[in-house]
Formats: structure tokens, C-alpha cells, sequence
């Protein structure tokens, strides 16, 4: 793999979404740039819940201001949740909204997933939307994804929803080109360009191909796609044993 050019730092990452909480907390306006966000939203949502649905404890990485876990206690509403993010503005916010929705215990966690340490078999749920993208090169996103399957107890699952990227170079430039006339539609020139300017900046995503394929080489015996369109997808996997 090429050598990957100058990325935003983690602390300019945390520093623009400390700016941008309020945006986060409506999903149609923090989600804006992303397509089919309200689908996969739910879509996330009713698979965790469908193959979990004993879950008693969850783990949220990257949760903003919550709205993914907020989507999952409507179907499961006592799970004990655990709020990961590097912004302490979000996490706050994450803390309040999400403690109103559940009678289990909120537990927020302000850093780097890459970072933090978990206890082995603590969870049965994870979520990590709009997050995994930050990740740099491939032993970081093997290192994340195997902290994921160990943190899992035995019949737990994952759940993603994040950019991808495309393997084959004429593939990718279609996406892009198509993704820039979605952005045009959402907010014109001006927006698309904002887009494409942090997402260069801040974003390393990877193919669903190369995740769905880690996710096994990790330990996870089933992994799923529900949904992908362009530059986006969703998909999950289980820890059966």
C-alpha cells in the first residue's frame, strides 16, 4: 500500500466536532453528507436488537451525540451503555440524551478507541458509526477490529456504518463523481467542496471488502452487509463462540 499523505491529528479531529454538536444531535442535519443515513440508522438498529436481544450491555465508539444508541433503547430499552468519543462536547451531550432513555447505567468514556482499554467479554453489542474511517494504516484497523471480537462475550456482534473506499481505481472515481453530484443536490458547490476538503483532509477509509474479510481473519465467525450505496455501507458481525 502507497504511503498515506499528511492526515488531520487526532486532536484537530476532536477540535472540529467539538464545534459541530449541535449539527450532530438532529441526524438529518449531522448526517447530511452521508447517503441514507435514516436507513441505516434503523437498519443497524433492528439487526443488533434482532440477533441480540438478551443484550444486557453496550458499547457506542465515536457515539456524537448519540443518536445510534438512542435508535437501539427503543427496541432494547435496559441496556447499560458505554459512550466512547474523542470530543468531551459530544460525549456530554451523548450522556444527557442517552440517559434519558435508558433505566441502565451510562458510562462515558472520553478518548481514542485505539487508546482505551476494555475488559475482555464485556459486551454484547457494539456500535461504531461514521468513526472507523479515522483509522490509519491496516495494523491500527486490525488492532481496533480485534479489540472489538475480544471485548464481545460469546454471541455478541458489531455493527458498522462508515465510508468505504473502492479497490479498483475506475470504480472509486465513479463513487467520488457520483457521491459530488449527492452533495451538489444536498447544499451545491460550496458544500460539496466543503465536504471533499475534510473528508481529504480527515478520512482513511478502507473497501467493505477488505472489512468484511478482517472481520472474519479477526475471529468473527459471521459478518453481514446490510446496506451499501456509493461510498457507503453497513454491515455487522457476530462472535459465536
Amino acid at each position: 500500500m502507497s504511503e498515506i499523505p499528511r492526515k488531520s491529528t487526532v486532536q484537530e479531529i476532536r477540535a472540529r466536532f467539538d464545534n459541530d454538536v449541535k449539527r450532530f444531535s438532529d441526524l438529518n442535519t449531522g448526517q447530511s453528507a452521508t447517503i441514507d443515513a435514516p436507513l441505516v440508522l434503523e437498519l443497524i438498529s433492528a439487526c443488533a436488537a434482532a440477533t441480540t436481544p438478551g443484550a444486557r450491555d453496550l458499547l457506542d465508539i465515536g457515539c456524537g451525540a448519540g443518536n445510534y444508541s438512542l435508535k437501539l433503547l427503543e427496541k432494547l430499552p435496559k441496556l447499560n451503555v458505554t459512550l466512547v468519543d474523542l470530543s468531551q462536547n459530544m460525549l456530554d451531550r451523548a450522556v444527557q440524551r442517552v440517559g434519558r432513555a435508558t433505566c441502565g447505567i451510562v458510562r462515558p468514556l472520553a478518548g481514542d478507541i485505539r487508546e482505551l482499554p476494555l475488559a475482555d467479554d464485556s459486551f454484547d453489542v457494539i456500535l461504531a458509526a461514521a468513526v472507523l474511517h479515522h483509522l490509519r494504516g491496516d495494523a491500527e484497523w486490525e488492532a481496533v477490529l480485534t479489540k472489538c471480537h475480544r471485548c464481545l462475550r460469546p454471541g455478541g456482534s458489531v455493527w458498522i456504518a462508515d465510508p468505504v473506499d473502492h479497490d479498483l481505481p475506475a470504480v472509486r472515481r465513479i463513487m467520488r463523481d457520483r457521491y459530488g453530484q449527492y452533495l451538489l443536490r444536498q447544499g451545491g458547490a460550496e458544500y460539496r467542496d466543503k465536504v471533499f476538503a475534510y473528508v481529504e483532509a480527515e478520512d482513511t477509509p478502507r473497501s467493505l471488502t477488505f472489512q468484511t474479510e478482517l472481520l472474519r481473519r479477526v475471529g468473527f465467525d459471521v459478518a453481514e452487509v446490510l446496506h451499501k450505496n456509493n461510498c457507503f455501507a453497513a454491515f455487522g458481525a457476530m462472535k459465536v463462540a
